[in-house]
C-alpha cells in the first residue's frame, strides 16, 4: 500500500520531545528525587508533572514504531535494519565515550567524589564493578536509545518470522467494535500485573521487564498503525471515551502522588490499581494524541523538516547540558522563575546549538543521530 507522509506524527513527535525536555527541567524543581535537585523543592509540580508521567515516554515508543514501518517499506529488511542500527547505536556509543562521563562525574562530585573529569574519566568510568556507585555502561537518558534499537531487532525477527501481512492482520484485529479501547488495556495491565510484584523494576535492557511490558506492545501497535487502512478510522471513532478514560486515571494517578509523598508507599492492592490507571491512561492518551495529530496538525510547514530532524541530536545533548547549568547555577540561589527559565532556556538553546553545529560537520553527524552527509554523484569526463 502506498501512504503519504503523516505530517501530523511528525508534529508530535517533536512535541514529545519537547515535553521531555521541560519534564527534565521540572525534576529538577519538584520533590521527586533526580540527578540534581534544588535546594527548595515545589509541590505545585506534582500535579503537572504527574499527569505526564503516565504517557510521556509510551507516546515516544508509539510513535517510533510508527516511524519504523515508514522506514521500513523503503528498502529490504536487513537494509533497514542496518541502517536503524547504525542511526541508534552510533549515538550511543558517542555518548557513553563524550557526554555520559560529565554527567556520571557531576553525579558523583554531588555525592562527595573528590577527583577530577579526567581522573574519573581514564579511570573509574571504565570499571565494571562499581566504584562510586554505578558501573560501566550507565545508560542514563540514552536507555530510551538502546532499548528502541533491541525492539527494532526484535521487530525485524518477527517479521522475517510470520512476515508484515500476519502481523498486520493481528493488528487491524483491533479495529473491529471496541477492541482498540480495551483489549490492549486488558493485555498491558496484565503483563505489568503478572511481573511487578515478581520482577524489580530496575532500569537496564536485561533487568528492566516491566518497562518492556509496556514499550514493546505499543511499540508494535505504532508499526502496525503505520501500515493500516482500518486502525486510523477506528482511532477516530474513540477519540470522545479515550479522552474521558484519560481524564479519569489521569485524576486517580495524581491523587495517588499527591497522598503517597516522600517515603510514604501504598499498599499493593493500591499499588497494583495506580499502576493499571496509568496504563489506561497512556494508552488512550496515544489514541487522543494521534487523533488530535490526525486532525488538526496533519499539514506541512517551513520548520517541520529542520524541527523533526533536530529532536534526536537534542534528545542525545540536552541531559548533559541540563545537568551542568543545573550543577553551577543552582549555588547561586536565583529566584526559582528565573532559574527555571534559564535552565530550559539554556538547555533548550544549547542542545539547539548542538544539532546546528554538528549538522554542518559531516563526519559528526552520524554520532549525533543524523545520517550521513549524501554523496554527490560522480561526474563522467567525456573523451574524445
Amino acid at each position: 500500500m502506498t501512504i503519504g507522509r503523516h505530517y501530523g506524527l511528525d508534529w508530535l513527535r517533536i512535541g514529545a520531545f519537547a515535553l521531555l525536555i521541560l519534564y527534565h527541567v521540572g525534576m529538577v524543581f519538584a520533590p521527586w528525587d533526580w540527578v540534581v535537585k534544588s535546594r527548595v523543592t515545589y509541590p505545585a509540580l506534582i500535579v503537572p508533572m504527574a499527569a505526564l508521567t503516565p504517557w510521556r515516554l509510551a507516546l515516544l515508543f508509539a510513535v517510533s514504531g510508527y516511524a519504523s514501518r515508514r522506514l521500513m517499506m523503503r528498502g529490504d529488511l536487513l537494509a533497514f535494519l542496518r541502517n536503524r542500527s547504525l542511526r541508534l547505536l552510533l549515538p550511543v556509543g558517542f555518548a557513553l565515550v563524550v557526554l555520559l562521563p560529565p554527567e556520571l562525574w557531576i553525579r558523583e562530585r554531588l555525592r562527595g567524589y573528590d577527583g577530577s573529569l579526567w581522573r574519573y574519566w581514564s579511570h573509574d568510568y571504565w570499571s565494571v564493578t562499581p566504584i562510586h556507585g554505578l558501573g560501566f555502561p550507565s545508560w542514563e537518558h540514552m536507555w530510551f536509545v538502546v532499548y528502541l534499537w533491541a525492539y527494532t531487532v526484535a521487530l525485524v525477527g518477527l517479521v522475517a518470522a510470520l512476515g508484515i501481512p500476519r502481523l498486520q492482520r493481528a493488528g487491524d484485529w483491533l479495529a473491529h467494535g471496541i477492541r482498540l479501547l480495551w483489549v490492549p488495556i486488558a493485555i498491558l495491565v496484565t503483563l505489568k500485573l503478572a511481573l511487578m510484584f515478581e520482577v524489580p523494576e530496575q532500569q537496564g535492557l536485561t533487568t528492566d521487564w516491566t518497562a518492556h511490558a509496556e514499550f514493546a506492545p505499543l511499540f508494535l501497535f505504532g508499526f502496525v498503525l503505520g501500515g493500516s487502512d482500518v486502525l486510523m478510522p477506528a482511532v477516530h471513532r474513540f477519540w470522545k471515551p479515550a479522552a474521558v478514560i484519560a481524564l479519569v486515571t489521569g485524576i486517580f494517578a495524581v491523587w495517588i502522588e499527591l497522598a503517597y509523598q516522600g517515603q510514604h508507599v501504598p499498599g499493593h492492592a493500591l499499588m497494583a490499581l495506580d499502576r493499571a490507571a496509568r496504563l489506561a491512561m497512556a494508552w488512550v492518551m496515544i489514541l487522543l494524541l494521534v487523533h488530535i495529530a490526525t486532525r488538526f496538525w496533519n499539514h506541512d510547514h517551513p520548520w517541520r523538516a529542520t524541527l523533526a530532524e533536530a529532536v534526536f541530536p537534542i534528545y542525545v545533548a540536552h541531559h548533559l547540558i541540563l545537568m551542568w547549568l543545573a550543577w553551577t547555577t543552582l549555588p547561586l540561589d536565583l529566584p526559582m522563575p528565573v532559574e527555571f527559565a534559564l535552565l530550559l532556556g539554556g538547555t533548550t538553546g544549547l542542545s539547539l546549538g548542538v544539532y546546528l553545529i554538528g549538522r554542518r560537520i559531516p563526519w559528526l553527524r552520524p554520532w549525533i543521530g543524523l545520517s550521513a552527509p549524501k554523496r554527490a554523484p560522480a561526474v563522467k569526463i567525456a573523451t574524445a
